[in-house]
């Protein structure tokens, strides 16, 4: 399992949750103008219990 975190083309930060086989299972649902606050966002996401620990993988 990881978070993928990118630009859209709108130029915003998003992220997405992909579970082991790769298949997505979360999003964002919203765009984010800087990258701190997408990376704010999964921690929340995270401290949850979805996905604490899991790896982020940034976009090249």
């Amino acid at each position: 399992m990881h978070y993928y975190v990118y630009l859209d083309v709108q130029r915003q930060w998003r992220w997405t949750l992909y579970a082991a086989n790769n298949r997505k299972i979360a999003n964002s649902g919203e765009g984010y103008n800087n990258k701190q606050d997408c990376v704010a966002a999964i921690n929340l996401v995270a401290n949850t219990g979805a996905g604490n620990g899991t790896p982020i993988k940034y976009a090249a």
